[in-house]
């Protein structure tokens, strides 16, 4: 039975920096709590589970921050907690959602941290709970960020296959200076790497249909390896018209994925081929397998986002899942190599053997995430700390 729930704000190492359409990504200076990630321990039975999520707002499309995570978990969901079975997970979920709605990212922390305690309690790796080890081993994608300068694109870009063998780039897309702009960009990166990488492109909702439809066109001679989240999230007749505008070319849905019911729009309307399965805007791994489930009804294939930053556990969770899932009902590579040490390391995992290894993760196969928390390093970079009990 669950006898006690922590929850830690901790600083991070590095400041990132990114720029999509839809707003700058900034964890922010290192003293401030806004932007950084929020840890959750639940001690039951002798077994304290992990999970780690961090808030991406604000500026961009989650609406989820650090303070409202907190706040859901230590108000709400964590005195529902109490008293409960970490392996009674399909009560849980329905006892949380009737106690408060949406809040994905608190969700996502919580559901992640319940099956790092059943792993550690069974003495097996998460994936061995939701399907098992289909992929081993886990190719991964570099999310590009947008730049004034094509040349630090251009940087970006050879970093991530030169340094670290990345061969599926994601350019952010939808530049203020428009799309043909977005066009030269792709293209400049293209010569850069040449034709043996994939390279998709993320306008995050900036393109307007027209726009998407006319870059479309011109992308597609370069290449283009698919396009991920063209327009609005609720606009899904102008997602179904870019598919088919596309011709072959896979179209991803992200921003309009968040539940289980923006799934089933999605598959019914025929808007696109991949659902992008982030595990913080869904809520963690249970709403992510029965979104699974509904994409493999549709034909609909899956890819695994989510940047991780510098969260060793975040892309341990990532990986589990991408591992659960047969290599042919997954499009292209996880995204959450950020908690992989590329853009620095884990404050909390000084130690780790989960890195890249050309262009590849191996996923963890100790109990449950398989991955340890240093607590001496816990307690130097937390921030806030709560207790429900």
């Amino acid at each position: 039975m669950i006898e006690r729930i922590e929850v830690f704000v901790t600083a991070l190492s590095t400041r990132l920096k990114r720029i999509f359409s839809s707003g700058s990504y900034d964890t922010g200076p290192q003293e401030a709590q806004l932007g950084k990630p929020v840890l959750v321990k639940i001690h039951a039975d002798g077994v304290v589970g992990h999970g780690q999520i961090r808030a991406i707002s604000p500026g961009h499309f989650v609406a989820d921050t650090t303070h409202s995570v907190v706040a859901a978990i230590t108000e709400v969901y964590g005195p529902s907690l109490i008293g409960k079975d970490i392996f009674d997970i399909e009560a849980i979920n329905e006892l949380l959602d009737s106690r408060l709605a949406g809040n994905p990212a608190a969700r996502a922390a919580i559901d992640i941290a319940l099956h790092d305690a059943m792993g550690k309690a069974l003495g097996l790796p998460v994936h061995k709970l939701i399907g098992g080890a289909c992929q081993p081993r886990i190719p991964l994608e570099w999310s590009v960020s947008m730049a004034e300068e094509v040349s630090t694109m251009i940087e970006e870009s050879k970093r991530a296959v030169d340094e670290f063998g990345i061969t599926v780039l994601c350019l952010k897309a939808a530049d203020h200076r428009g799309w043909r702009r977005d066009v030269s960009n792709f293209e400049a990166v293209r010569r850069a790497v040449g034709d043996g990488i994939v390279i998709g492109i993320d306008p995050n909702t900036g393109w307007s249909l027209p726009d998407a439809i006319s870059a479309v066109h011109a992308l597609r001679d370069l290449d283009l390896g698919y396009i991920e989240q063209p327009i609005a999230r609720r606009d899904l007749k102008g997602l179904a018209e870019i598919r088919r505008e596309a011709r072959g070319v896979p179209v991803m849905a992200d921003e309009s994925l968040f539940t289980l019911q923006d799934a089933y729009a999605l598959a019914e309307a025929r808007a696109v081929d991949a659902f992008c399965i982030k595990l913080y805007k869904l809520g963690g791994f249970s709403a992510a397998k029965k979104i699974g489930a509904v994409a493999e009804a549709a034909n609909i294939q899956l890819n695994c986002g989510g940047l991780a930053v510098q969260s060793q556990l975040e892309a341990a969770a990532g990986a589990h899942f991408y591992a659960s899932v047969p290599a042919k009902r997954m499009m292209g590579a996880g995204e959450f190599l950020f908690g992989l040490n590329t853009i620095g390391p884990d404050p909390l995992v000084p130690e780790t053997d989960f890195v890249v290894r050309d262009g590849h993760v191996d996923v963890p196969t100790g109990p449950g995430l398989g991955v340890t928390i240093d607590e001496k390093a816990l307690e130097k970079h937390t921030l806030r700390r709560e207790v429900v009990q």
